[in-house]
């Protein structure tokens, strides 16, 4: 049975077509209609995955022990205290021992060459969570959020504010590039991506039609966009940024005002989460008594507003990792990759 996807790992978006991503997240929506119809899809029944996580999650580990549940498989979850990684055990050897006992490894943590090492010496599939370089299971939600919305994803235009020169902002500015969607970083000239990542992103976005576009300027950034897309202003283990992301980035807020600049009456938002919409956490309130703030990255009107989408897309993290784990360690039959619609 063929399947173009069997024992392939996904580490970052480039190491895809994006005609691949794209059958993906078709696969996604397909699997999603399966189970709000509760029909059972049970493709990796006896398949055993290990779940490495370094960071702390709450959106990416339940998408991975839920994906695993309803496909059949068992996952077993090894949080940082229970990874040896380089303190009584090498990396290789880890990866080695796990690759033995595993059918497939997913991995979120820090280091983009962690993930890769797993894949290289494990010899089963490996599946990024997140490093900090990369977010390739977050842009498969997002996409799959705005497909689902309009209908189709070439000719559409996504504008990210805030830092841009972090994982999800490199994650979308390639993976737009390879759909063929238009993608805006509106961000200070101090947190955009670097050549590498824009590099990568013109080589793609070349092939597919997809406009790039880096400038600091709201206005300019955002007319047009029929999606808004924002993230947290510091980034976990950059605690001691907030005072200076706060002077950078307040300008670059999701408000009322940025929504109408668009000009369209259709735009949506979106927010990879967690967010800092209103003073209901601790951090939330720490950093009102540091600096005054109820919002930060985005206002509570927005946030809760129809156009915004952000829980349509936090579910969708389920459905798309769940169609990676079932192309990639399941017996489909997936011969050729879509075309983009």
């Amino acid at each position: 049975m063929q399947n173009i996807f069997y024992g392939r790992s996904y580490l970052a978006e480039k190491d895809f077509s994006g005609e691949e991503l794209y059958t993906l997240i078709k696969l996604a929506e397909h699997l999603k209609f399966l189970k709000q119809q509760r029909v059972p899809h049970e493709y990796l029944k006896g398949r055993n995955i290990a779940l490495l996580f370094e960071k702390t999650s709450t959106r990416t580990r339940s998408s991975f022990t839920v994906a695993a549940t309803d496909l059949g498989a068992h996952a077993e979850f090894l949080g940082a205290k229970d990874i040896q990684f380089g303190k009584k055990e090498s990396l290789s050897d880890t990866a080695r021992v796990l690759g033995s006992m595993y059918d497939a490894i997913e991995y979120r943590g820090y280091s983009q060459p962690v993930v890769e090492t797993l894949a290289a010496e494990s010899h089963v599939p490996v599946w990024n969570g997140l490093t900090d370089d990369w977010h390739p299971t977050q842009m498969l939600a997002d996409f799959m959020t705005m497909d689902e919305v309009f209908g189709h994803l070439k000719g559409l235009k996504l504008a990210y504010l805030g830092d841009a020169r972090n994982n999800v902002a490199n994650s979308l500015l390639v993976t737009g590039a390879l759909l063929g969607v238009d993608i805006a970083l509106v961000a200070p000239e101090s947190l955009q991506p670097t050549t590498e990542v824009q590099q990568i992103a013109h080589k793609f976005a070349e092939k597919s039609g997809a406009k790039i576009v880096l400038t600091d300027d709201v206005t300019l950034g955002v007319q047009g966009a029929h999606v808004l897309y924002t993230d947290v202003w510091a980034s976990m283990g950059e605690e001691d940024a907030w005072a200076e992301r706060i002077q950078l980035l307040q300008r670059y807020q999701i408000n009322a005002e940025v929504v109408a600049q668009t000009g369209r009456a259709d735009t949506i938002v979106l927010h990879d989460l967690p967010a800092f919409h209103d003073l209901e956490t601790t951090m939330a309130q720490d950093i009102y008594k540091r600096f005054g703030l109820t919002e930060m990255e985005i206002t509570n009107e927005v946030f809760h507003a129809d156009n915004a989408k952000q829980f349509q897309q936090a579910e969708n993290r389920l459905h798309t990792i769940k169609a990676v784990m079932a192309a990639t360690l399941g017996e489909l039959f997936l011969p050729q990759p879509l075309a983009i619609d």
